[in-house]
C-alpha cells in the first residue's frame, strides 16, 4: 500500500443540530444524514506526489445514521490538482488507499459518484470560515448565537475516539448547501465544525 498523510484545516456542515449527534454517538437529529466537508491541506505527500496548498472535499448522503451504510458519496477535488495528485487524492477520499477517516467511511458508501474537479476557495477565519467548491458546493461559518442574548457562544468538541477529528470549533453553518446534478440539499443554521487534521496510513 502506498504511503500518505497530509496535515488540513477542516471545515464540516451537516443537517443535524448544533454539536450533531455523530460526536455523541447517537441517532442523527433527522433519522437520516446529509453533509458536507472540505480539507485544504498544507502538508501532505502520496507515495512521493506532493499534495500541498491542495484541496479535497466531499458532498454526501445516508438514509439513516452513517454506521447503517448504504450512502452515497462525491468527492470534489481541486481543479488546479496536476494528473498525478488528482489520482492520489481521488485514491485516499475513496478509501483505496487506507487510512483513517477514510477507509471506514468507504465502508459506509454503496454509491461512490464520478468526482468533480472544480475551482476552490477556501477562507480560513475561525468560526467565520466559509469555502466555495464551483457552483454546487457552499459552506458558510458563524458561531452559535445563545438564544437570548444573541451573543456568539465558545463550544468545542474533544471527541477522544473520534476519527474525522478528535477535536473541533462548534459553529453554526449559516449556509450549508450542495447542488449537484446527482445530489442537493440545502441545511442553513445547522451542525457545522472547524477542526485541524493530521491523517495518513
Amino acid at each position: 500500500m502506498k504511503k500518505w498523510f497530509f496535515d488540513a484545516d477542516y471545515l464540516q456542515a451537516c443537517n443535524c443540530d448544533y454539536g450533531c449527534p455523530c460526536e455523541f454517538a447517537a441517532p442523527p437529529t433527522t433519522g437520516f444524514c446529509e453533509g458536507m466537508g472540505v480539507w485544504r491541506i498544507e502538508r501532505g505527500q502520496y507515495d512521493g506526489v506532493s499534495l500541498d496548498g491542495l484541496a479535497l472535499a466531499f458532498a454526501a448522503k445516508w438514509p439513516g445514521a452513517i454506521h447503517e451504510g448504504n450512502g452515497t458519496v462525491c468527492l470534489l477535488v481541486d481543479e488546479k490538482a496536476t494528473p498525478e495528485q488528482r489520482e492520489a487524492l481521488i485514491a485516499i477520499g475513496s478509501g483505496e488507499a487506507g487510512g483513517l477517516p477514510f477507509e471506514i467511511l468507504a465502508t459506509t458508501f454503496s454509491t461512490l459518484l464520478e468526482p468533480k474537479y472544480v475551482p476552490i476557495e477556501f477562507n480560513l477565519d475561525g468560526l467565520q470560515s466559509s469555502a466555495r467548491l464551483g457552483e454546487g458546493f457552499r459552506i458558510a461559518l458563524e458561531p452559535i448565537k445563545n438564544p437570548v442574548t444573541r451573543e456568539p457562544e465558545q463550544v468545542t468538541v474533544n471527541h477522544g475516539t473520534g476519527f474525522i477529528f478528535k477535536t473541533a470549533e462548534c459553529a453554526s453553518a449559516r449556509e450549508g448547501a450542495v447542488d449537484l446534478e446527482e445530489m442537493k440539499f440545502s441545511y442553513p443554521n445547522k451542525a457545522g465544525f472547524v477542526a485541524r487534521i493530521h491523517y495518513g496510513n
